[in-house]
């Protein structure tokens, strides 16, 4: 090939004229590298055209994941309850996480099944690509459409799990309001955050084959300091000012806060941090994109070697 490349280029080249290398030359004809990373307004055009292959692959793998599991889908939201029944038994009746808290279990399964949604994503963003190298290396397709393809599929199984929530909330006494539309943007800004998380932990593991076997004690270390099953305000009430602004600034706990504020009349503003849209929005753009950006820089390398 190389020496077609060069007769060829000296054919062209004028008398006495160097011959053009073959970089230039394809260059000349448009020819490009096989694979190569297209510009980032680019690569979200294409991502766009696949929008209808990430939202069918995403109801695929819903669909698929408990197909020989005997109750099938209702695992969606068997699941998350019965993680909120034994946080309840563990922290509400032995430990006491309870005192303080008004309506604690509505307080706990808010908490849960909000968590669950982050946590499921960050899991299916580092199994995202080192799980379908098949699919990688077969086809041509903006790798970023099987990460947010994960998050999507997430948020369905979420979504499916809401009406159990809000039977629950209204079980415990809570009667539906104006404050839960608020549902609504607190659940887009946490998809935008945890799309952008799931890019960057699919790019991490794609490279980093031990990061699944981490992963969840990372997670489950992120839980406990996200107030899953305990009022931070209530247990930080204590402690220094920079413990506070972190625990306040914890994108986990911001999602939860704002998912219980909207839905229990007994968790009022006083109990959110500072600036709680602000910071909600801050870090689903942060993350979105920078999340986005950094997935795109490593385009090319996804599924080789």
């Amino acid at each position: 090939m190389s020496l077609d490349i060069e007769s060829s280029s000296a054919a062209t080249a004028p008398p006495g004229a160097p011959a053009p290398s073959p970089a230039e030359l394809a260059a000349r004809h448009g020819l490009t590298v096989s694979g190569a990373r297209p510009g980032l307004g680019a690569y979200v055009r294409q991502l766009w055209g696949r929008r209808h292959f990430i939202t069918s692959y995403a109801t695929a793998r819903v669909s698929a994941q408990y197909t020989r599991a005997r109750l099938g889908q209702l695992w969606q939201v068997l699941t998350p309850l019965l993680n909120a029944a034994v946080y309840y038994l563990i922290f509400g009746l032995l430990l006491g996480t309870d005192r303080g808290v008004d309506n604690y279990i509505a307080f706990l399964v808010t908490g849960v099944f909000v968590y669950t949604f982050t946590q499921s994503s960050v899991m299916a963003g580092v199994r995202a690509i080192s799980g379908n190298l098949g699919l990688v290396r077969a086809l041509h397709f903006p790798r970023a459409s099987l990460p947010i393809a994960q998050t999507i599929m997430q948020l369905q199984q979420l979504l499916m799990s809401m009406l159990v929530l809000f039977v629950i909330v209204l079980m415990t006494g809570e009667l539906p309001g104006p404050s839960w539309l608020l549902v609504i943007p607190a659940l887009v800004l946490q998809s935008v955050f945890n799309a952008g998380l799931a890019l960057v932990m699919a790019r991490l593991g794609s490279k980093m084959t031990d990061l699944a076997q981490l992963m969840p004690f990372i997670l489950r270390t992120w839980m406990y300091a996200s107030g899953v099953m305990y009022s931070i305000s209530h247990v930080a009430a204590h402690a220094p000012q920079a413990v506070k602004i972190l625990l306040g600034l914890n994108p986990a706990a911001v999602y939860i806060d704002l998912m219980r504020f909207a839905l229990i009349d007994s968790f009022t503003s006083e109990q959110l941090p500072p600036h709680v849209w602000a910071v909600a929005l801050g870090w689903a753009v942060v993350m979105g994109v920078g999340g986005f950006v950094w997935f795109w820089k490593a385009e090319e390398r996804y599924g080789r070697g």
